[in-house]
């Protein structure tokens, strides 16, 4: 394999996992889309989605496997397709996350819609809007843009546990509404799972731009690039 068609492969196997990202943020969208709306017809599409995801995911690890295993790639190339096999397993479990809420939506059908106090699109927000960060960063080769990231998420953890003593709360002196409580302490915890896989995404950015691992939050200036 030509280093020009080996060039090419590396941008074909980014394309194909920046599609397979686009579907993973629109399942998120539509799981809270659903939520708000209860509308069913929307976690078909949902789950029709997480189908193609979980197809995407299997694609995208073959064609790096393949790279790796036919030009056995050093340095920057092979952090990024080690980058890309890690970003990959993020964004399936980003529409595994959706797919939990859906469940969750499918749940509250026997159940009234209640106005519960805590603001669910809010987190849904900050949560897709991390993602979709991370990734600009993966697309631009930015490690700072990825750093932004990371210090986004304990908005995310905050939000997440407001909402989870807020809603005990609510089921402790609102009985009747504890299944939809319930399903909302569920679902913002999916979100706040997706605001990890995120953050993944954005350590992965960095190792392959810098060389530098910097997982369980060390800062990157604590560790030398390899």
């Amino acid at each position: 394999m030509t280093r020009i068609r080996f060039h090419r492969s590396l941008d074909d196997l980014k394309e194909k996992l920046l599609v397979m990202a686009g579907m993973a943020e629109q399942s998120i969208q539509r799981a809270v889309e659903a939520y708000r709306t209860r509308d069913l017809s929307i976690c078909d599409l949902v789950d029709r989605g997480e189908l193609a995801i979980n197809r995407f995911e299997r694609e995208v690890d073959q064609m790096a496997l393949d790279l790796l295993a036919m030009e056995q790639p050093m340095a920057i190339d092979l952090r990024f397709i080690l980058a890309v096999i890690k970003i990959n397993a993020d964004l399936e479990r980003v529409g595994d996350s959706a797919t939990g809420i859906s469940d969750r939506v499918r749940e509250l059908e026997a159940f009234p819609m209640a106005d519960l106090p805590v603001d669910t699109p809010k987190l849904a927000s900050l949560a897709t809007g991390m993602v979709r960060k991370a990734l600009q960063a993966f697309i631009e080769a930015d490690a700072a843009m990825a750093e932004s990231v990371l210090s986004m998420d304990d908005n995310v953890d905050k939000l997440n546990e407001t909402a989870y003593f807020t809603l005990l709360n609510v089921m402790k002196d609102q009985p009747h509404l504890a299944p939809q409580a319930l399903a909302a302490v569920m679902i913002s915890r999916s979100l706040e799972r997706v605001a990890d896989h995120a953050t993944n995404i954005a350590e992965d950015v960095i190792f392959w731009v810098r060389g530098a691992d910097v997982r369980h939050h060390m800062s990157v200036s604590e560790i030398h690039p390899a």
